[in-house]
């Protein structure tokens, strides 16, 4: 009998306790941040002119109008001017006949060829758009290029000159993208167009400077992807009407203007990627509606102000890949309240580990005491680094605790071991007293 309860007890002690087993719930996968917006800004869009009242009337489009437009290989019905083709046309309200006012002309086929007889027909465009059709270009005839308040080119004309474009000279609002220019620099362009109010000259092969003199009535300006140096003009900033300003991926130099601050309608400014130096300048806290910062990829340097924490328009923020130093600035609260955040790969910036969450993806390191950047240990560097695509990551759980001690089943087995021996032995001597 005592043998029995011996064999039964020991089998009994030997299965797993229950209470030491552990379930180890999957980590929380990372929030996805907003993606940043891409490196060019958006080109500005092209106004488009209303049809009449008279669009519904029975009124054909000019028959010489008509001939140029097949002429130009664009797909017409008896009447370009319907409603059905106001995508690509638009025309007036003129009797007998009606002429066009807008045209779009978009993936061109390889027989597509501008003649100045089809152009001379069309001298009563106002916007003209040439999308996709990498043709030939030929000069305007005077009338046209007099009458024309907006012209875009993207990825279309082989090639352009600023000479070409200069005589150009009434439009309002001008867009040429991912098109080879010739010339000296945007001068030739902006001191002969003299209304100018949006201008976009972008991934264009540009060459030379940055303009020394800008008419103040514009309020857009897109020379972004170009091959521009030199500094950034101090008369620039005199433009009270610039709401959107992008002058990345250049090789500009300097710092950035004192004076940057005048540009009081400014909200959204790209000067990211080029070779800027010095500091940001404190005239930047004037700008109450600003929207999207980028000075990333640069050499600028000193500490990040804190008045950019005050800024509370503010969305998009990237300092990344510069030189800055010291503590960062910026609170939980600030961080949350962005969209887009990128401060990595500046070496000597840290952050208040005890005001900010360690879970937070800044790529860069703590402070010591000292307000320098701690070197991270090696098991989290991973964490440390900012290798993600995530701009930042913020989360409301509570920070996890590690054990440094031996673990639980470990310990649980020992236990169990331990038990065992000190029943079997009770058991011996159990067996003996009975007999």
């Amino acid at each position: 009998m005592a043998a029995r309860l011996l064999l039964s007890l020991t089998l009994l002690l030997l299965l797993p306790p229950p209470t030491l087993s552990a379930t180890i719930a999957p980590a929380k996968p990372p929030s996805a941040a907003p993606k940043p917006p891409h490196s060019s800004a958006p080109t500005a869009p092209s106004p488009k002119s209303s049809p009449s009242p008279a669009a519904i009337s029975s009124s054909t489009l000019d028959p010489k109008q008509l001939r140029a437009l097949q002429s130009l290989s664009i797909p017409t019905s008896k009447d370009p001017c319907s409603p059905l083709h106001n995508s690509t046309t638009v025309c007036d309200g003129a009797t007998p006949f009606r002429h066009l006012v807008s045209l779009k002309i978009a993936n061109c086929s390889d027989d597509v060829a501008l003649s100045l007889t089809a152009l001379k027909s069309l001298s009563t465009l106002k916007d003209l758009e040439f999308l996709d059709c990498p043709i030939s270009p030929i000069r305007f005839p005077a009338e046209l290029a007099a009458n024309l308040r907006s012209f875009t080119a993207v990825n279309s004309l082989k090639k352009l000159t600023g000479v070409w474009l200069s005589r150009l000279q009434n439009l309002t609002d001008l867009t040429v993208s991912h098109v080879s220019i010739t010339a000296s620099g945007p001068s030739i362009i902006l001191n002969s167009i003299k209304n100018l109010r949006t201008v976009t000259v972008s991934h264009a092969n540009l060459t030379g400077f940055l303009p020394k003199h800008w008419h103040p009535n514009l309020s857009y300006v897109d020379l972004s992807g170009n091959k521009l140096k030199g500094k950034i003009p101090p008369m620039l900033t005199e433009l009270e009407n610039l709401v959107f300003l992008n002058l990345s991926s250049n090789s500009l130099n300097g710092s950035i203007p004192t004076t940057f601050g005048d540009l009081t309608s400014l909200k959204n400014v790209s000067l990211s990627s080029n070779s800027l130096s010095g500091p940001i300048p404190d005239s930047l806290a004037a700008i109450p509606e600003l929207i999207h910062l980028d000075l990333g990829s640069n050499q600028l340097n000193g500490t990040i102000p804190k008045f950019i924490s005050d800024m509370k328009a503010l969305k998009y923020l990237n300092l990344e890949k510069n030189n800055f130093k010291g503590v960062l600035p910026f609170n939980a609260s600030f961080i949350k309240k962005l969209a887009v955040l990128k401060i990595g790969e500046n070496s000597n910036l840290c952050y208040n580990h005890s005001t900010l969450s360690s879970k937070l993806k800044l790529g860069i390191a703590p402070c010591d005491k000292h307000g320098l950047p701690m070197s991270p240990p090696a098991s989290s560097g991973a964490i440390a680094s900012d290798s993600s695509d995530e701009d930042y990551e913020d989360d409301d759980d509570e920070p996890r605790h590690h054990s440094h001690g031996p673990s639980k089943v470990v310990l649980g087995i020992a236990i169990t071991l331990s038990l065992i021996v000190f029943l079997i032995i009770f058991l011996v001597l159990l067996s003996k007293c009975c007999k």
